[in-house]
């Protein structure tokens, strides 16, 4: 039975079309952007075999990325960072904490970017005819390249047929037919030169030693614009990652089986270890609190990575001393925001007022920012400020002075399931925990929201609330009751 089409919205507004298949440890499955269409794949019987053959021991998701397939086609941005909003949009839909992460050819890239970004999700990542180095593929000395994008931008009737014979190494024939009608139903000319644009322009190679997923590298031998030291480049590059080339030019067609047993055989390591599990037990009535930083996204693109990390690291450094300072659990962090957990709705409270106020001193104290936070000069400590937030301007590098931090946070309180991930990190999960985070992303830089829960256990500990109604949280069929903690001193 095909698997329904459901739709992800990016932050940018994107709609995304994907679909998922089997159940267990999820292996999301990227596309060479924009040569992609869920539903036609479905169709074809070898991708739709090796699509099942994935799913028998866990679970498959697969997406078109913008500018193909079954999501919106007329999308003029098709930057990597526009491709990460994809990828990120279909994850936070379905609520995945850890999965498998496939890049194809051109989604290699965004899949090393992502996996850097995020190593506490990403279990395993499996890189497909990719390079750390778009360059590569454009420069002259990559056989048929330089012809193919100039057969591109003056005749696409022209570039569909020859793009199966070239790009994917196939023979003329019915399959290359069928292939080039696959090109032509998957995306538009102008999506596609937009795409080889970006994908010309990447540039991923420093951040190679950075991934901490295993990594296996696939390669096929047989298409001649993809030469195996592009392989070796980047396998080298990747600490400890394994590097295969294979007989097969795609995971599906005649060759697709000898592809998928080598896949397997990687993923297989930590599935093997899932049913060897204890069963699952609760972690007793806990606190679960998210951090995320607004506009992430945005001020990676205006500082660039290494300036934006240093943004990071002060927003870790905030959030840890925090959490020290007031018996909070790290249960993880997720590059730009963490989850943790407390035994007590009050210390959560306690913690994320000391967080905010930390961030908003900090702020206050830049260059760009010289007003004193809240109209005080010093502010002063209250019953609820943490004594582990200590001064901003300690530890803020010259590189962001100037680059506020607004912080939104998010408070749910119930039974967590409490288990071991694959890597043997404890981690909770269950509708407390997704619904913490989801509240969290409803809050703007700068607020706290909590459930009603967690503002009922918290009652006479003298924390002022503010109402905001019944607010229908995404996944959820009921309406939650959320409060909006009031920390600062004027309230």
């Amino acid at each position: 039975m095909e698997p329904p089409i459901q739709y992800a919205k990016t932050s940018d507004g994107v709609s995304i079309a994907y679909w998922t298949l089997g159940e267990g440890l999820p292996l999301v499955v990227m596309a060479s952007p924009p040569f992609s269409h869920i539903q036609l794949e479905w169709q074809w019987p070898e991708w739709r075999r090796s699509y099942e053959h994935l799913a028998e021991k866990r679970m498959v998701v697969r997406y078109d990325g913008r500018g193909s397939g079954m999501s919106d086609r007329d999308v003029a941005d098709l930057s990597l960072e526009a491709q990460m909003r994809d990828l990120e949009a279909v994850i936070e839909r379905l609520g995945l904490q850890r999965f498998a992460l496939v890049g194809y050819v051109d989604s290699g890239v965004v899949a090393i970017g992502y996996a850097v970004r995020h190593p506490e999700r990403v279990s395993h990542l499996v890189l497909w005819g990719s390079q750390a180095r778009g360059s590569h593929i454009r420069g002259e000395q990559t056989p048929y390249v330089p012809g193919m994008f100039a057969l591109l931008e003056n005749d696409w009737d022209l570039f569909v047929a020859t793009a199966s014979h070239v790009m994917f190494g196939l023979p003329t024939g019915d399959l290359g037919l069928q292939v080039a009608d696959f090109i032509r139903q998957s995306t538009t000319a102008e999506a596609v030169q937009a795409a080889f644009e970006a994908s010309s322009q990447s540039d991923v190679a420093a951040l190679l030693p950075q991934v901490r997923s295993p990594t296996l590298v696939l390669h096929p031998r047989q298409i001649p614009w993809l030469p195996s030291h592009l392989a070796r480049e980047l396998a080298s590059g990747i600490p400890d990652a394994q590097l295969t080339l294979v007989e097969g030019l795609m995971w599906w067609g005649d060759q697709w089986e000898p592809v998928l047993a080598v896949i397997d055989e990687f993923l297989g390591e930590g599935e093997e270890a899932a049913p060897e599990r204890q069963p699952a037990s609760p972690a007793g009535l806990q606190t679960i609190l998210f951090t995320d930083i607004e506009g992430s996204t945005a001020m990676t693109q205006r500082l660039g990575d290494a300036k934006a990390r240093e943004l990071l690291r002060e927003h870790e450094r905030i959030v840890r001393e925090a959490l020290k300072a007031h018996g909070g659990a790290e249960v993880k962090t997720m590059g730009d925001g963490f989850m943790a957990s407390f035994g007590s709705a009050t210390k959560a409270l306690e913690c994320a007022v000391a967080m905010q106020r930390a961030f908003a001193e900090r702020n206050a104290s830049l260059p760009a920012h010289p007003e004193a936070l809240e109209g005080r000069a010093e502010p002063q400590p209250s019953a609820h400020a943490s004594t582990g937030s200590a001064r901003a301007d300690r530890g803020v590098s010259a590189s962001s002075a100037g680059e506020t931090i607004r912080v939104r946070i998010g408070l749910n309180a119930g039974e967590p399931i409490a288990e071991e991930d694959p890597d043997g990190r404890g981690d909770l999960f269950g509708t407390a925990v997704i619904r913490a985070a989801r509240i969290a992303a409803m809050a703007q830089g700068g607020e706290i929201l909590v459930a009603n829960v967690v503002r009922e256990l918290a009652e006479g500990k003298g924390f002022m609330f503010g109402d905001r109604g019944e607010v229908a949280l995404r996944g959820f069929d009921d309406p939650v009751r959320l409060f909006e903690v009031r920390w600062r001193e004027d309230a």
